[in-house]
C-alpha cells in the first residue's frame, strides 16, 4: 500500500496506480486540466445545448439527476443559465436527512423546475440491499444502479433527449472504467460505481423480474434508436466540488446542522440521506482509506489544501466510526450488529490490517 506524492490517495483504490513521480491517476487528470482550453469546451456545450432546443419540441430539453446535494444545484442551474428547459429527477432516499429534504425542496423553488421523484418498492430494495451488503459488502450498489438506470429510463419516458451528469467518477477521482475524458456518458450504467455487474446478479426466488423496471439499464441501442444522449457536465466545465457549494448556496442549500458527521472533513458533502455512510466506511476496511481521504483529496487537487495538512486530517479522522445513522442502517436492513460486525470482518482486508491487544490498525500508516 503506498500513496501518491502529491494527494493522500492510496494505490488500493481500485484502478489507481501511480506513475514513476508517485503521482496517481486523479492527480495526473488535475495537472492536464490546466491545459484545457475551456472557454472551448463551453462553446461545445453552447452548441448542444442551441442543436437539442432547434432539433426538439418536446416539454423539456434536458434531463438533470439531483439527490438535494451541491452537484445537482450546479448542474441544474448551469443548464438553466443556458436557457434550457430542465426537467430533474430523483431516486427518492427512504431515509432523507432533515438537510437532504430541505435542500432539495430549495432547488426546486430557487431554480424554479419540475422534478420527478422515483421511489423504488420498499420490499424489493431492501432485499437487494441486503443482498450486496452480505455477498459483496456495498450496500449501495443498488443505488449506484438504479439511479443510472432510473434516469434513463425516466428519459425515454418522457421523450428528453438529452441527460446531463456531472462528472465522470473515473477519470475526475482516479478509477478503473476510463483513463481518458469523454463527453459522452452514455454507457454510465457500467462506470466504477456499479462495475460489471447487473440487477439479474442479485435475482432470486424472492424477487421478481416484474419488480426491477428501474433497476433496468435501457440498451444502448435503444437509446440510440430513440435518440437519447447523454454527456458529462464535468467534460466541459472545470469541476470543482467546494465552487458548487459556494453557487448552491447561493439558491438556498444549507450545510449539515450539527456539523460535520463521524470521519467528515466537510460538513456540505454527501449529507441528504443516511445509508451511505456504512458504504463508504466499508472502503476503509477494504481498501485502507474513505470519507477523509476521499474529501481531503478532493480540496488538495483543487489548491484549497496541502498534502501536509491533509495527512494531518486523515490521520485525525480515518479511525471514527459513523456513528450517527448506524441503527437506522440496522433497522433498514433487519440484521443485527452481531451480524454486521461478522460482515465486516469477512471483507477486512488481511494484507492492510494488524490486529494488535484487540484493535485494528493499518500496517502501512499515512505519511
Amino acid at each position: 500500500m503506498e500513496y501518491c506524492k502529491k494527494c493522500v490517495m492510496p494505490d488500493t483504490k481500485p484502478g489507481v496506480f501511480l506513475n514513476d513521480e508517485g503521482l496517481c491517476n486523479a492527480c495526473r487528470t488535475q495537472k492536464s486540466k490546466r491545459t484545457i482550453d475551456w472557454e472551448q469546451r463551453q462553446e461545445w456545450l453552447e452548441e448542444i445545448c442551441a442543436e437539442v432546443k432547434q432539433s426538439h419540441n418536446g416539454a423539456y430539453d434536458c434531463l438533470v439527476p439531483v439527490s438535494g446535494g451541491k452537484d445537482g444545484f450546479y448542474q441544474a442551474h448551469t443548464m438553466r443559465q443556458l436557457g434550457m428547459r430542465v426537467l430533474c429527477v430523483i431516486l427518492a432516499p427512504h431515509l432523507p436527512t432533515t438537510e437532504g429534504i430541505f435542500n432539495l425542496n430549495n432547488l426546486v423553488k430557487k431554480l424554479d423546475v419540475d422534478l420527478i421523484k422515483v421511489t423504488l418498492k420498499p420490499s424489493v430494495y431492501k432485499k437487494i440491499r441486503k443482498k450486496t451488503f452480505l455477498q459483496q459488502g456495498e450496500p449501495n450498489w443498488a443505488e449506484h444502479y438504479s439511479t443510472y438506470s432510473a434516469t434513463a429510463n425516466i428519459a425515454l419516458l418522457y421523450e428528453v433527449p438529452l441527460i446531463v451528469w456531472g462528472e465522470d467518477i473515473a477519470v475526475e477521482f482516479g478509477g478503473e472504467q476510463n483513463t481518458i475524458s469523454k463527453p459522452d456518458a452514455i454507457d454510465i450504467g457500467s462506470n466504477d460505481a456499479v462495475g460489471s455487474k447487473t440487477i439479474y446478479n442479485w435475482l432470486d426466488d424472492d424477487i421478481s423480474k416484474r419488480d426491477i423496471f428501474f433497476y433496468k439499464y435501457p440498451p444502448l441501442e435503444v437509446l440510440k434508436k430513440i435518440g437519447v444522449k447523454a454527456i458529462y457536465l464535468g467534460y466541459y466545465h472545470f469541476w470543482d466540488g467546494y465552487e458548487h457549494y459556494r453557487i448552491a448556496v447561493k439558491h438556498g442549500f444549507k450545510k449539515r446542522a450539527e456539523g460535520t458527521l463521524s470521519g467528515n472533513y466537510l460538513d456540505y458533502d454527501n449529507i441528504d440521506e443516511k445509508l451511505c455512510e456504512i458504504n463508504i466506511w466499508l472502503k476503509y476496511i477494504k481498501f485502507g482509506f474513505w470519507r477523509p481521504t476521499d474529501q481531503t483529496c478532493y480540496h488538495i487537487w483543487n489548491g484549497y489544501l496541502s498534502r501536509k495538512e491533509a495527512v494531518k486530517i486523515v490521520n485525525r479522522l480515518q479511525n471514527e466510526f459513523p456513528k450517527e445513522y448506524f441503527n437506522d442502517f440496522l433497522r433498514f436492513h433487519n440484521i443485527t450488529e452481531e451480524e454486521f460486525w461478522g460482515t465486516v470482518e469477512r471483507f477486512r482486508n488481511p494484507n492492510l490490517w494488524n490486529k494488535e491487544n484487540g484493535q485494528w490498525s493499518l500496517k502501512y500508516p499515512l505519511q
